[in-house]
């Protein structure tokens, strides 16, 4: 009864993100009741293995018990105060340890609270400093099938259509240059460098995800095309946006994905993970040079102005130290490795199948696509499939992706690709 009662409710009053609420009078929306490591159970007490870390959130599993106690603990000292001529420990602590595991030039934080408002600070402060200057920039670089959030100035550096058109008369002029379609970029470098003897005075920054465009469905590229596109743009005193919101804290591979490469962008953002799926938080990295072009007396005009009332939360603060701890005592990178490779291992048996292909692995991301299929949504039928075998998938059109919590064991792994190898013969 309640979880009927629990669904009705919901529709009447929720309008969910990323959804046309139309297709809930056949797709069933699900509470959930309790979590625990990589398993969520509804009000029946049904589990479903969270094959997606809940919107690529959840690190360390639901409800883990460090991250918990570190919350209790921040809870009863201090859960949030202003952040505008007042600080607290959290804060103060997290800066240090992401400044000091990101390297120079990155020594000083902004906080906000999503990924996207993350991307609206660095934008705004790249035009800002180049402003600061002197110097009349007004656009910004992006690649094809990008995507950076959703929020007006996050949206027109963006380039999925499904998202942006719509809203394309509100945005900020921003110029598009291809993605590497493979390991072969000599014909993208080159249309940048076009792009950019065009337009290269008139350009503040080049935004990109590294590695992965994941929410692009999940486009992967090559760290060499990066260092050489930094490269050109450098040339023309273009900075440059890493968005690592989806990207950090091991997903890639390696902490960071810009460890991967070897340049460095000028601001980095960070969000998703921080907190390992317990609580919003954002922030971008950036250096001293950038911070000292804001750095002047209040009649000069020259701070940045950009505020959210929870910024910097205690709370949220104390979640994203706790993260920190996980990954410096226990060897969380070598340890997603081996099971990336199992991950790669298990997912071979999926290859039987001719109508799939595109298999790709970035640490912890594994994806492929559903190449043919009458069914344009295709993706859909295999979403529905997969809750009625107690998984949470959550395809990207027709790509189907496993992006899990970094606590699932081998046993649960191999139970999603016998799952999905069962769902696949049904089409």
């Amino acid at each position: 009864m309640m979880y009927k009662k629990l669904q009705k409710l919901d529709l009447e009053h929720i309008w969910h993100p990323c959804t046309q609420m139309k297709d809930h009078e056949f797709l069933p929306l699900i509470p959930i009741k309790k979590a625990k490591g990589v398993w969520l159970y509804d009000f029946d007490d049904k589990a479903y293995l969270d094959c997606v870390s809940s919107w690529w959130v959840n690190l360390f599993g639901h409800c883990n018990p460090y991250i918990s106690k570190a919350i209790k603990k921040q809870l009863a000292q201090l859960e949030h105060v202003i952040l505008a001529g007042f600080s607290h420990e959290q804060i103060i602590m997290l800066s240090a340890r992401l400044c000091q595991l990101a390297g120079k030039p990155f020594n000083k934080c902004f906080y906000a609270d999503n990924g996207s408002s993350a991307v609206e600070i660095a934008l705004k402060m790249s035009f800002h400093f180049h402003l600061n200057l002197g110097q009349k920039r007004h656009k910004f670089l992006a690649l094809s099938n990008a995507y950076h959030g959703e929020t007006l100035g996050a949206l027109s550096v963006g380039d999925v259509g499904l998202y942006k058109d719509i809203y394309k008369p509100l945005l900020l002029e921003c110029l598009s240059t291809p993605v590497p379609k493979d390991e072969n970029f000599e014909n993208e470098l080159k249309t940048l460098r076009l792009i950019l003897e065009k337009n290269g005075n008139e350009i503040c920054a080049f935004i990109l995800e590294p590695l992965v465009q994941c929410a692009g469905n999940m486009r992967m590229y090559k760290a060499q095309f990066i260092d050489e596109a930094i490269k050109l743009c450098k040339e023309f005193g273009i900075q440059i946006i890493f968005d690592e919101v989806a990207t950090a804290f091991g997903r890639t591979g390696s902490f960071f994905a810009f460890e991967q490469c070897k340049l460095k962008p000028d601001f980095l953002c960070l969000s998703k993970g921080i907190t390992g799926g317990y609580l919003p938080l954002s922030v971008v990295l950036t250096s001293d040079e950038i911070y000292n072009a804001f750095y002047a007396p209040y009649e000069t005009q020259k701070a940045f102005l950009h505020s959210h009332s929870y910024t910097g939360n205690a709370l949220a603060c104390a979640a994203a130290n706790a993260v920190l701890d996980i990954f410096e005592h226990h060897n969380i990178i070598e340890k997603n490795r081996k099971l990336s490779a199992f991950i790669k291992k298990k997912f071979e048996i999926l290859k039987e199948f001719d109508f799939l292909g595109n298999f790709r692995q970035c640490g912890m991301i594994y994806a492929f696509d559903i190449l043919r299929n009458p069914d344009t949504r295709a993706g859909l039928f295999v979403f529905q499939k997969a809750l009625k075998k107690g998984l949470l998938l959550r395809p990207l059109g027709n790509t189907i992706y496993f992006m899990p919590p970094y606590v699932i064991c081998k046993d649960e792994i191999k139970y999603v690709c016998k799952s999905l190898r069962e769902i696949f013969k049904e089409m």
